[in-house]
């Protein structure tokens, strides 16, 4: 089953210069740096599919620097993710993780969950037909985390429960704490607590790694 690379923001296809580079510039807090690579991105798009593809970073840039207060540029991330929106084709690849993050955008700055989740529903069957196991795990994440919202304990159980299985199974070890610890929400005592510990010694572990990285940019451990 194929997978992407992760990068903090959803996923990233582990070949796409533009994408890594982005991310892993911002993920280091280096704003005015990916800033410059994303507009040296732009400057070299030859078709529509490399246009919708820097957009969509374009939009998650701006709604990472929002949500942690760098600046306001929530109209910014809409109008960019909204660009890519009309650039990439139904079949696009890009889609799902574009249909992702305008999910984070419409649940985290428009405080809208009901466009979010139609927004992850649609990443989720497109990571599904794609193979994308490591997206899955983050569209099972945050329908989870919507569910928890609404009072459905089972649908969220579930959805936790199996975006951490996913976590695992693929290594992925920076995301597996927040995995942990949302579960642990979702569950009864004493099973809550043995969770909760369990991430704290993942945390640990790595070191203190900043698992918010692994959260795409959400205002608590929500990934």
């Amino acid at each position: 089953m194929a997978h992407t690379a992760m990068s903090g923001s959803g996923t990233t296809d582990a070949d796409d210069p533009l994408q890594t580079a982005v991310w892993r510039l911002r993920s280091r807090g280096c704003w005015a740096e990916a800033e410059d690579a994303l507009r040296a991105a732009e400057a070299v798009a030859q078709d529509d599919e490399e246009r919708g593809a820097a957009a969509c970073e374009r939009g998650y840039l701006a709604y990472a620097a929002t949500l942690h207060g760098v600046r306001d540029r929530a109209d910014e991330a809409r109008a960019a993710l909204g660009r890519s929106a009309a650039l990439l084709g139904p079949s696009s690849p890009r889609r799902a993780l574009l249909d992702f993050r305008r999910g984070l955008l419409a649940q985290y700055l428009a405080d809208a969950p009901q466009a979010a989740r139609a927004a992850y529903r649609r990443a989720h069957a497109a990571a599904t037909a794609q193979g994308d196991t490591l997206l899955l795990a983050f569209t099972w994440r945050h329908l989870a985390g919507l569910a928890l919202r609404e009072g459905e304990l089972a649908e969220a159980r579930h959805g936790f429960a199996e975006s951490l299985r996913l976590r695992e199974e693929l290594g992925y070890l920076v995301g597996t704490a927040p995995a942990l610890a949302a579960l642990a929400d979702a569950e009864p005592e004493p099973e809550a607590s043995r969770l909760r510990a369990e991430a704290q010694r993942l945390f640990r572990l790595l070191g203190g790694v900043p698992t918010w990285l692994a959260t795409q940019f959400a205002p608590h451990p929500a990934a």
